[in-house]
């Protein structure tokens, strides 16, 4: 059952072991997003040295007053003194045009951004694991973060993967991408129907853009219904033996609403 998506049982519950977090270094720092090429680049030196504690984001968004913006948002998972120490580099590069980092209660960064993902709005989102950042991903990546075509999209997005999580072999769960140190997203938001097309091809453009800096596999996740290639991706050299363990506890593929892992055929 381990990010095996649903595909051996249905879970009617969990529990959970707590692991105590009080308050904590975190928050967002803002720059123009016509700086989206320098900060990216300062984003890739910050995370290759960056320890456990410290997970971070970087990407376009809107401001509430309709100020377009490249954020980077970050948490100190330790003290937040050492913390304010870890991310004084990020604070004073640029410098930022706003700083909303403090320490501040986890719950508190976990809904920082909600308002900008409001109900009502149509989304549009795509995302993989890339390789890197090389010099040439993030020209890519900053010519798209100044194109985009409503003032709702969020993103091109990072999201930096490393720490403890990177340490576990990949046969050890469904999950096997762990070598990857970013995952790109785009998330595209518009409010006016008629806008749709803009945005979706707008999308698609990125994303094509961005195609040859992405890994081989896929986050699960974040798949559409795209049925048994993109799953074999997202399980990567684990699916061979996912397969023959559905084939072993569910052979006629009952729990199939899933991105599906089929049973393997019978010798």
């Amino acid at each position: 059952m381990r990010g095996g998506g649903g595909n051996f049982g249905i879970v009617t519950s969990l529990e959970y072991r707590l692991h105590e977090l009080g308050p904590v270094m975190a928050g967002a720092v803002l720059y123009p997003a016509a700086k989206a090429r320098e900060v990216v680049r300062f984003y890739r030196e910050f995370t290759s040295a960056c320890p456990d504690e410290i997970t971070l984001h970087a990407g376009r968004m809107t401001t509430p007053d309709g100020v377009p913006v490249m954020a980077v948002a970050g948490l100190y998972c330790g003290l937040p003194a050492q913390g304010e120490k870890e991310f004084k580099p990020l604070r004073t590069f640029g410098p930022p045009i706003a700083d909303m980092f403090g320490v501040i209660r986890y719950i508190q960064m976990q809904s920082m951004f909600d308002d900008a993902f409001p109900p009502g709005r149509d989304n549009y989102w795509k995302a993989n694991f890339i390789r890197g950042l090389s010099d040439e991903a993030i020209e890519t990546f900053a010519e798209y973060a100044q194109t985009t075509p409503s003032v709702y999209t969020t993103g091109p997005w990072l999201d930096h993967f490393h720490g403890a999580a990177a340490r576990v072999k990949a046969s050890d769960t469904a999950f096997a991408h762990r070598q990857y140190p970013y995952n790109f997203s785009i998330f595209s938001s518009w409010v006016d129907p008629a806008e749709a097309e803009r945005n979706l091809k707008w999308t698609r453009e990125c994303w094509d853009a961005m195609r040859p800096f992405m890994a081989e596999g896929a986050y699960v996740n974040y798949l559409e219904d795209e049925a048994d290639p993109l799953a074999r991706a997202a399980y990567g050299a684990n699916h061979a033996r996912l397969a023959a363990l559905k084939n072993k506890y569910d052979p006629t593929n009952f729990f199939r609403m899933n991105h599906n892992i089929k049973p393997a055929p019978t010798v």
